[in-house]
């Protein structure tokens, strides 16, 4: 792991090794524009410690990630005057992950912005949902 957060381009602005236009920081959390936004107001809110995936994160980093999600929306919200947003947070390669460092997107949504977040929907399949919920309530 420590090689992984060595090399990390997340890691790396948290370090301060890269420069970032930061808008949030604590002790757990960090949050900044993104370099490629989807659209105007696009923010990363990352945890502090390295996890490519979420079930890597502590539970006391995660327990921050949601408030300064928050902190940054509403600032967002005043700053830019965006009233939509999607939240986004993706882990694995086949999940539309790029960098493999845990982070959550705050993408601001207008309008006719032609951004197309959705999926297919798959037909419900009642016995096969029923045998899902007994396997993962098995886990819980």
């Amino acid at each position: 792991m420590a090689a992984a957060a060595a090399n990390c381009i997340f890691c790396k602005i948290i370090r301060k090794e890269i420069p970032s236009l930061k808008l949030l920081e604590t002790e757990k959390v960090y949050a900044f524009l993104d370099i490629g936004p989807l659209s105007e107001g696009h923010a990363l809110v990352i945890p502090k410690h390295h996890g490519e995936f979420l079930h890597d994160i502590p539970a006391d980093s995660l327990a921050e990630i949601l408030p300064a999600t928050k902190q940054v929306v509403e600032a967002l919200r005043k700053g830019t005057g965006m009233t939509d947003y999607n939240i986004l947070q993706n882990n694995g390669k086949a999940a539309h992950q790029f960098v493999p460092h845990v982070h959550f997107h705050i993408i601001p949504r207008r309008g006719s912005d032609g951004l197309g977040v959705g999926w297919d929907i798959k037909s419900y399949d009642k016995a096969k949902m029923a045998e899902i919920h007994e396997k993962v309530l098995a886990h819980l």
